[in-house]
């Protein structure tokens, strides 16, 4: 079986690489390092399809290193070690280290990126990352302290058309059929800037025709394209990067964005039920008490889609979408829990206040646990103000109410009741 057309067109030198010229030009930073044969440990920073992975396994080819690659989707600490140890046994006296690719290394775990930390400082392996977010945010500062950042930008159109005309002038397959390429601005579109789904994409459409003679216009790429939605990668960077804007247009209380997203979702055939999840955890974090009738709604809807199925089910996930991108907006219960982690980590185990220990035993009721509590409901508004944080903690404020209708009515109530202890 032929491999893809991006997998054939992918570059075997540094002279065919298509764009980041900023990098890879004749004087650039990145060839100056390639062809010094001394390379760091480097991320690689930038958009998707822009030739990230191309780049570190072209580079290990002409450097004549062994090369290991790992996507970050797929891997785990065992993975990383056992990689590890492979290019330690594999090393000789004076051979040159390998090199590690780890793909979307932004979706490595703390501890995962830990793992690869001594490798690195040893030089038991030249760690090539690539990701599509701020490393500076997703990559651990231990490990990024010890590699350069080189960032690559989308690929114009001028890039973007030159693969193409090459791809149909000199792939195998390509240049034996007669192509003619009237309009590109399709081709384009349905490829995002990225130039792996723009090969893919016209693969795809040469493939329609069975006569020798390949016409390609714009018409012609939107009825294949749009017949062939598998473009939607659902376990690669595509299927991320359009859950991130989904998720984010509802943040940001776009509900036509938000309905957007879910559309192209749907249509590349994403799990409902993932969809459904996101939409229930956006509910709490994005939303929480602004509305807490938004998680009842989204588990409704995760009820309905599971008992009415698609298409049908469509319709109450749009219903769902477009509400949580109308509410009003709080982090404040996210917020809560995480800073309330951090201060179980930080203190550990603290003693539980007596009064609200458990007594289901005369000695623990001789030890005073359970002692001098008091019930809340035999008291004025049911409250009754007493310490319920253990003492290191006494006074310490996790939850931070919103501003929004809901949470300024939760502020003043607090406040109420706790006057200043909590500085509500």
């Amino acid at each position: 079986m032929s491999k893809p057309l991006a997998e054939r067109m992918r570059p075997k030198n540094l002279d065919e690489f298509v764009g980041q010229k900023q990098l890879v030009a004749q004087g650039a930073v990145l060839r100056n390092v390639i062809e010094s044969g001394q390379i760091p440990s480097f991320i690689l920073w930038g958009p998707p399809g822009v030739g990230k992975t191309t780049l570190a396994s072209m580079l290990a080819n002409m450097l004549k290193r062994p090369y290991y690659a790992l996507s970050a989707v797929n891997s785990g600490v065992k993975d990383v070690r056992e990689m590890i140890a492979k290019a330690e046994s594999n090393r000789f006296f004076n051979s040159p280290n390998p090199i590690l690719f780890i793909d979307e290394i932004h979706r490595f775990s703390k501890s995962q990126q830990d793992s690869l930390l001594g490798a690195v400082e040893k030089g038991t392996v030249t760690l090539i990352g690539a990701t599509t977010e701020n490393p500076s945010f997703e990559v651990i500062s231990a490990l990024l302290s010890r590699c350069q950042v080189y960032v690559l930008k989308p690929l114009d159109k001028e890039d973007l058309i030159g693969l193409v005309d090459r791809a149909v002038n000199e792939d195998v397959h390509l240049k034996n059929k007669k192509i003619t390429i009237k309009e590109y601005d399709a081709l384009l579109k349905y490829s995002g800037g990225d130039a792996r789904r723009l090969l893919n994409s016209l693969e795809i459409v040469v493939n329609q025709f069975l006569e020798e003679d390949v016409v390609i216009d714009n018409e012609k790429v939107g009825e294949i394209i749009q017949a062939n939605m598998a473009l939607y990668d659902k376990t690669g960077e595509q299927h991320y990067d359009i859950a991130s804007a989904f998720i984010k247009s509802i943040r940001g209380s776009d509900p036509n964005a938000a309905v957007y997203y879910l559309a192209r979702m749907i249509e590349g055939g994403e799990d409902a039920k993932f969809i459904c999840r996101r939409m229930v955890i956006s509910a709490s974090e994005d939303i929480g008490m602004a509305n807490p009738n938004a998680l009842l709604i989204c588990n409704a809807v995760m009820d309905a889609v599971k008992n009415i199925g698609m298409p049908e089910g469509r319709i109450a996930m749009a219903q769902a979408a477009v509400y949580l991108a109308s509410s009003p907006k709080s982090n404040a219960s996210y917020m809560a829990i995480n800073l309330a982690q951090a201060a179980v980590r930080e203190t550990g185990n603290l003693s539980i206040p007596l009064p609200l220990r458990n007594a289901p035993t005369q000695m623990m009721k001789n030890l005073n646990y359970g002692k001098d509590y008091q019930y809340a409901h035999n008291h004025a508004n049911n409250f009754v103000d007493m310490e319920y944080l253990p003492d290191n903690l006494s006074g310490t404020k996790f939850y931070e109410p919103g501003i929004n209708g809901a949470e300024d009515k939760i502020r003043a109530s607090l406040k109420d009741k706790w006057k200043e202890k909590y500085g509500y």
